[in-house]
């Protein structure tokens, strides 16, 4: 059983094509696993056995006809945020609960479409709010890895903690996720896994329950480069249903993996060099530097100056979206109802017994930044910030350069419940430093393992690309992934 789950989705793809194994065996194998280990690692809040098994068997089918799809019979799971029909989807919130979507998002109805299996919802930060995935109504998710020597439980990073643990520690083969913040690339980076969040309108946003709207996006988190890729190519898809989808030919990825990098023109944006910054985070980064030297790129020191307004710019946008957007959750239609006196006392109740402190905080910064007498000093001010932000990209990608190479994240894995972050929400956001700027700007970026710290716990560089050129960054992010080399915890539970 464990020689299935330790294949990657492209080996699983050709040993079920060979008939070396079947759909429904890889199925059962994972299942078994999320049985075992789910119970300590809390990373799904809903597995779909009798889904999963008649999807399996119908992949078969076609397989044995000669029919499969580019997915077939590849088990993944799916983080809460997107909508599965007739399946829990409650972006981990107690305000969603027992709410079955009557419909199928954009982005899974694509999977589906290609013959992907599916296992289970994922754990997440409650409304894709958190950094360390301990927002959710459903408890932490706990990291795969630990530190050499201990077994002090870590967080796997987030919103898509759930997806990224899964993913390390081999309950699924693969699976989606979202970033508004460094929500894909964050978890990848702290699981050793490789996570991709697209050029903003790659993905349908339909279906997937919104946090920020001019922020999210939909995207993978998978073992290696060549998965990332893979799925990326089934889940990205203009969509007539959300208008912020970009009608642009999907390009194949996997294509690109692999691809020399000779002659590409790598930037290292100087502004990214914080205050403070671990020696053994600069140390990753140099050792990046170096290889994709050797593979035949160009490095080129750059310029992002309004860099260091990305993260305050972000925590005031962010919010203001997200109160509007979860203005719409009441107890009238469904999920959560508390019974109050009348309709506004009903509201007030429902919403605050149904909203966690994390996405209450984020609701309140984002009414009082949106409201009379503040909306020009912080709201406005924020987006013409984000616009500067987006200019320092246009102007250094204009002068030639074909990706930026940065860190991920600024620590590796820290504890569950580290008492430094929950008494400081600003301690927090800051994990989020070198990620939120492709966020503001719309641009692709993708996690890679690069190496371990001095406690044996991954980190990752991040590479943020042009619009809508993720195949460069699948090429660069394989050679980063070749000379590092893979990584995988090792296993406790």
């Amino acid at each position: 059983m464990s020689d299935l789950l330790s294949l990657t989705i492209a080996e699983a793809r050709d040993k079920l094509a060979s008939k070396e194994t079947s759909a429904v065996e890889l199925t059962d194998a994972y299942l078994s696993a999320i049985d075992a280990a789910n119970p300590m690692l809390n990373a799904y809040v809903a597995v779909t056995p009798d889904k999963a098994k008649a999807m399996a068997k119908a992949s078969d089918d076609r397989i044995a006809k000669g029919e499969a799809g580019a997915l077939d019979g590849i088990p993944l799971g799916i983080k809460d945020l997107y909508a599965t029909e007739g399946v829990h989807t409650q972006a981990c919130s107690h305000i969603l609960d027992g709410f079955e979507p009557r419909y199928e998002s954009t982005v899974t109805s694509n999977l589906w479409a290609d013959g992907a299996v599916m296992l289970g919802k994922l754990n997440m930060d409650e409304f894709a709010m958190g950094s360390s995935n301990e927002t959710s109504y459903y408890g932490p998710v706990k990291n795969p890895w630990r530190k050499e020597g201990s077994n002090v439980d870590l967080v796997p990073g987030g919103s898509s903690g759930g997806s990224a643990a899964a993913v390390a520690a081999h309950l699924c083969a693969g699976a989606t996720a979202t970033d508004t913040g460094g929500s894909i690339r964050q978890p990848a980076a702290l699981t050793g896994t490789v996570g991709i969040k697209p050029t903003y309108g790659r993905c349908s946003r339909w279906g997937i329950v919104a946090f920020a709207s001019s922020l999210d996006q939909a995207g993978p988190i998978a073992r290696d480069v060549r998965d990332s890729a893979i799925l990326l190519k089934s889940m990205a898809s203009v969509d007539p249903k959300d208008t912020t989808s970009v009608d642009r030919e999907v390009p194949d990825y996997e294509a690109a993996v692999g691809r020399s990098i000779k002659g590409l023109k790598i930037g290292v944006p100087k502004e990214y060099r914080m205050d403070g910054m671990p020696q053994e985070i600069e140390t990753l980064w140099q050792k990046g530097i170096e290889w994709l030297k050797e593979a035949g790129a160009e490095i080129v020191d750059v310029s992002l100056p309004h860099t260091k307004y990305a993260l305050p710019a972000y925590y005031i946008v962010a919010p203001a979206e997200a109160s509007s957007n979860l203005a719409r959750y009441d107890g009238v239609r469904y999920g959560l109802r508390v019974p109050g006196k009348d309709i506004v006392d009903m509201y007030e109740k429902t919403r605050a017994e149904g909203f966690g402190r994390e996405v209450k905080r984020r609701i309140m910064i984002g009414t009082y930044v949106l409201s009379a007498g503040y909306y020009d000093a912080y709201y406005l001010q924020a987006q013409k910030v984000r616009t500067l932000i987006k200019r320092d990209f246009e102007t250094v990608y204009g002068e030639g350069v074909d990706a930026l190479l940065t860190p991920a994240t600024p620590s590796a894995a820290f504890g569950i419940a580290d008492q430094e972050m929950a008494s400081d929400p600003v301690k927090m956001y800051l994990n989020d430093v070198f990620t939120v700027t492709v966020n503001m700007a719309g641009l692709p970026g993708i996690a890679v393992p690069a190496g371990l710290d001095a406690g044996g716990l991954p980190l990752g560089l991040q590479l943020i690309g042009r619009p809508f050129d993720e195949e460069t960054l699948f090429s660069l992010g394989s050679v980063i992934e070749k000379a590092a080399g893979r990584f995988t915890p090792a296993k406790w539970w």
